[in-house]
């Protein structure tokens, strides 16, 4: 039993699908993000109900994400949830992601969401409700990050368009949208330093996140949207990588998203993090933008 069992709420109860999971043999961590909205809705609702459903009145502006356990398709999983703090007029809601057979924690979660602005007003005494709402939380704890210096470095990860079946209820690009984009981004910059999808088919080694940090900082796009992502690697270790991705609209050139993705080099076999052949890690350093 977590720490957290017995004052999170159970929010969410599901399974992982083989359609979700990606070569690397684990749940896709874009599927992550779609169950985090759902169970923070969920906690909304329990807690303060509303006349406005709660994706009409509170948007997701920042999700920590810290990956301790893979998930493999038909592995059975649960959520629990619970209101942690404010900032200003944002609440911040820990989610502890769980299997049922094991109660093995695999994830835990620290969601920030911002109230909407509604045309008829009402927040006022559902933010009161949950603002009194708040649990105990130990956060698993996310080091500062040393900012880009050398952005020549970055490459041009993605380039594409929003498509109608990528919307979430509110006709904004879903979380599991960004997501998929930014894990796309990382094969990418895995490739632009030798770790290509030839060296890991022959090596049977992939990439395996165990961090992820989802700052949004405009508001989603719509359907039709052009959008550019481009990314760069801030450090290259023994065995892990830390990337950034930032996602514009391609036209303007607004930033809309960053994401910061902590992962290793993945031997497929073992299950588990394997060095980084020295060419590879010398190339990845030439790389690095911190």
């Amino acid at each position: 039993m977590s720490a957290a069992e017995g004052v999170l709420s159970e929010t969410y109860r599901s399974v992982a699908a083989a359609w979700e999971c990606d070569v690397m043999g684990h749940l896709t961590i874009a599927f992550y993000f779609d169950r985090f909205t759902d169970a923070a809705f969920s906690l909304i609702e329990r807690l303060a109900p509303a006349k406005a459903p709660p994706a009409a009145a509170w948007r997701s502006t920042r999700l920590l994400v810290r990956y301790q356990k893979e998930l493999r398709a038909g592995d059975g999983l649960f959520i629990r949830s619970g209101i942690i703090g404010r900032d200003g007029e944002a609440i911040r809601i820990a989610h502890e992601l769980a299997r049922p057979d094991t109660r093995e924690v695999c994830t835990l979660v620290e969601h920030t969401l911002t109230p909407r602005d509604l045309p008829y007003g009402g927040h006022a005494e559902q933010r009161r409700v949950l603002a009194e709402a708040v649990v105990p939380w130990t956060t698993p704890g996310f080091d500062e990050i040393a900012p880009p210096a050398r952005r020549e470095r970055m490459i041009d990860s993605g380039r594409d368009r929003v498509k109608a079946w990528e919307l979430d209820e509110r006709g904004e690009l879903s979380l599991s949208g960004l997501v998929h984009r930014f894990a796309h981004a990382c094969l990418h910059m895995c490739s632009a330093f030798g770790m290509t999808p030839d060296y890991m088919r022959a090596e049977r080694r992939g990439f395996s996140t165990f961090e992820t940090r989802l700052a949004l900082v405009a508001p989603p796009p719509g359907a039709g949207d052009a959008l550019l992502v481009r990314s760069g690697l801030i450090k290259a270790g023994n065995s892990s990588l830390h990337m950034l991705h930032e996602l514009s609209h391609a036209r303007s050139g607004e930033l809309l998203a960053v994401f910061h993705q902590s992962g290793v080099h993945f031997d497929m076999e073992a299950r588990g993090s394997a060095p980084l052949p020295p060419a590879l890690r010398e190339r990845a350093n030439g790389l690095v933008i911190a």
